[in-house]
């Protein structure tokens, strides 16, 4: 069996390791607009291919190589692997509306055409007619995005006419994470409530639930999109967690995806499950080995399974998920402008007794902009112990060192 891999950046630079332990031989496809923010490592591909905008030369050349199922990793990837999965014949996602597992407005459309909860949105290349549109709606703030990127970018909470001009002209002057200008901007009612991830893998329409989460302190309006300072996984015979995974199942049906993944963001809000966006790639920049070892499984490794072994999925014999430790995964943020610290300054932060891994996406020495959003996180760590009250004491200390000066030159 061959699969092929379209943008492994990011998470997904962890899936050729799991295809091997699977038996899975594996190529790559190089979508023509990828994240470059993202890490990603050639050294695991024997095989890397570049599309160049020709679909039918593209599957032709994987035609060539035997590949018979072709898997997005990450979010630049979604669509590709969508139209080569069509133009092959190998199992893939409905291709009856698939611009709305990317294109944002078009997902809440969908998802609101289920019967299901979503936010009202515009998408406008006019500042005043989004204004217009929001006086309407009588809710502050207001949420503007770009409609197709990923992560914190140029998301902002706007709680007046002239925030609404500010953002709109913002995200207008821009380009999206993935090199495209912005034309419109989103703008989407503000969702108030807890809100949290839900990782899936799916095959033949049959969907597994890997791990809940929930994020914590979420910024309330007021400006840019901060991102949540910490997350952690749902115990998951909590009511919360049934409730948002039967939400999410639906959500996976509306929006067609059948084989893959998927990340999918939810607001639990007083009126239930309302969906924030869905991603039909693997989740977040979570350590695999970290999750797995905390909760007995892993996405990116339910993802090979699922490819090498789709019975597992579809005849439901997956044990569902389990806590084996507390473990919380907090983004790095610097209070102000300054210096990633060399490997001699995180000494104490090594030191807290919860610590278990770090990853810097800044390199020590290089300068860091105030956070403001995902591009300006230094980096985040994992806390785990048996002790939930030693990982909030942890938690505490760390933020408490980089209030102090962490980052200071």
């Amino acid at each position: 069996m061959t699969t092929a891999v379209v943008d492994a950046y990011g998470i997904a630079r962890f899936l050729p390791a799991a295809l091997r332990r699977y038996g899975v031989e594996y190529l790559h496809v190089r979508s023509q607009e990828p994240d470059i923010h993202l890490a990603y490592r050639p050294e695991d591909f024997t095989v890397d291919l570049q599309h160049e905008g020709d679909l039918a030369a593209t599957a032709a050349r994987l035609r060539e190589h035997g590949v018979d199922f072709v898997v997005a990793g990450a979010e630049s990837g979604v669509l590709l692997a969508d139209a080569l999965s069509a133009e092959l014949g190998t199992p893939g996602n409905g291709m009856t509306r698939p611009a709305s597992r990317r294109d944002k407005f078009a997902m809440a459309a969908v998802v609101k055409e289920a019967g299901l909860a979503a936010a009202e949105s515009l998408l406008s290349d006019s500042a005043e007619e989004t204004v217009a549109w929001a006086q309407r709606l009588g809710e502050w703030p207001v949420v503007l995005k770009p409609v197709a990127s990923a992560g914190t970018d140029h998301v902002f909470f706007c709680d007046s006419p002239q925030e609404i001009r500010t953002a709109h002209a913002t995200v207008l002057a821009a380009v999206d994470r993935y090199g495209r200008r912005n034309t419109q901007a989103l703008a989407q009612q503000f969702l108030d409530g807890d809100e949290y991830f839900v990782n899936t893998v799916s095959r033949d329409g049959v969907h597994h639930i890997v791990e809940v989460w929930r994020y914590h302190d979420l910024p309330k309006g007021g400006g840019r999109s901060i991102p949540p300072a910490f997350e952690h996984p749902m115990a998951p015979d909590d009511p919360a967690t049934r409730q948002l995974g039967e939400y999410v199942l639906k959500v996976l049906d509306a929006l067609e995806i059948r084989n893959g993944s998927a990340h999918t963001e939810v607001m639990l809000t007083a009126r239930g499950p309302v969906l924030v966006e869905c991603g039909a790639r693997l989740g977040g920049a979570h350590l695999p080995d970290v999750v797995n070892r905390a909760i007995g499984t892993d996405q990116v490794d339910l993802l090979a399974l699922a490819i090498a072994h789709p019975e597992r999925i579809t005849g439901r014999t997956l044990p569902p998920y389990r806590l084996l430790t507390h473990l919380r995964y907090l983004n790095l943020m610097s209070p102000r402008d300054g210096v990633v610290p060399s490997e001699e300054g995180w000494a104490e932060v090594r030191a807290l007794p919860s610590f278990l891994d770090m990853v810097l996406t800044i390199p020590p020495g290089k300068p860091v902009a105030r956070t403001v959003d995902l591009a300006t996180v230094p980096g985040y760590l994992y806390l785990s112990s048996d002790d939930a009250g030693q990982v909030e004491a942890d938690y505490r200390r760390l933020r408490q060192l980089e209030a102090d000066g962490l980052y200071d030159a």
